[in-house]
């Protein structure tokens, strides 16, 4: 059985195209058979390819340590494969209450019903903060409706995502499926716009510019009366790294893990520790 996801109405027209005579073909079971191009709330039932499924969660690296929410999760495909093959603990969020209820009879026939929740609800209402891995097939509106809620989740959280992006936000990672499917990935960065005063980087303190867009940030490294521009910044989840070019022209290196308004870490002149705090 092929199970997926849905996908918003204003692309009813090219999915039945790219979908051709897979409309006609019925999924589902004795009591509920969902029928590929139906109707839901503002959008269609679409199936996802069975193999990016799966690249999906290796590209998030699921493992049985995760907690996989699954937004829109149709009859259950990405939930019961989380929890089947990777060992996770997944939950599904599924609008149509038929839907749902065959998710959790497809979860109880494929032996992990212990290890899989199907909510009846509406995505924008539910919490999923709890997540440590969100999978999505949902159209660029809802990714972009959602960006907020995603990006104030716990650094680290890993975000995969059928097709479809989230505009400004650069992906992580490109997936690759068979028959030219695809789909994105992203970890959700710490927070770290602002000035920081940091200890270790010099003989005295020094002070972090960072002006962040998403994932990544620029500005400046300021030692004394000295400012040299930061040359790559990049959080990956909690994980800042920092490269400048110092007064020698050398390029300097600083990794560190930011907590709040807290980050530790090294730099690489002498790999000296640092501590830092963000400035209110």
């Amino acid at each position: 059985m092929r199970i997926s996801h849905y996908i918003a109405l204003p692309f009813i027209a090219l999915l039945q195209l790219s979908a051709g005579s897979a409309i006609a073909q019925q999924y589902g079971d004795e009591k509920y058979q969902p029928t590929v191009g139906q109707h839901g709330k503002d959008v269609i039932w679409v199936p996802t390819p069975d193999d990016l499924v799966v690249r999906m969660l290796e590209t998030a690296k699921v493992s049985a340590n995760d907690l996989v929410y699954d937004l829109g999760a149709g009859d259950g495909k990405i939930p019961i494969q989380a929890a089947r093959q990777f060992g996770a603990k997944a939950v599904g969020i599924e609008y149509n209450k038929d839907m749902a209820e065959l998710a959790r009879r497809n979860a109880q026939r494929a032996g992990v019903a212990d290890r899989v929740t199907i909510i009846h609800g509406d995505i924008f209402k539910e919490d999923f903060s709890k997540a440590t891995v969100v999978t999505l097939y949902l159209l660029p509106d809802l990714n972009l409706k959602l960006k907020p809620i995603l990006l104030k989740m716990k650094p680290g959280t890993r975000v995969v995502s059928h097709s479809f992006n989230m505009g400004t936000w650069d992906p992580d990672a490109t997936i690759s499926g068979a028959d030219s499917y695809y789909g994105y990935y992203w970890v959700v960065p710490a927070q770290v716009h602002g000035n920081w005063v940091v200890d270790g980087i010099s003989a005295g303190k020094a002070t972090l510019q960072i002006n962040q867009k998403f994932q990544k940030f620029e500005g400046s490294v300021v030692i004394g009366k000295q400012k040299f521009p930061i040359t790559e910044g990049l959080m990956k989840g909690p994980e800042m790294t920092l490269r400048y070019r110092d007064a020698g022209n050398a390029i300097q290196t600083i990794i560190a893990q930011v907590s709040h308004n807290q980050l530790s870490g090294t730099a690489s002149t002498g790999n000296t520790k640092i501590t830092g705090q963000r400035q209110r």
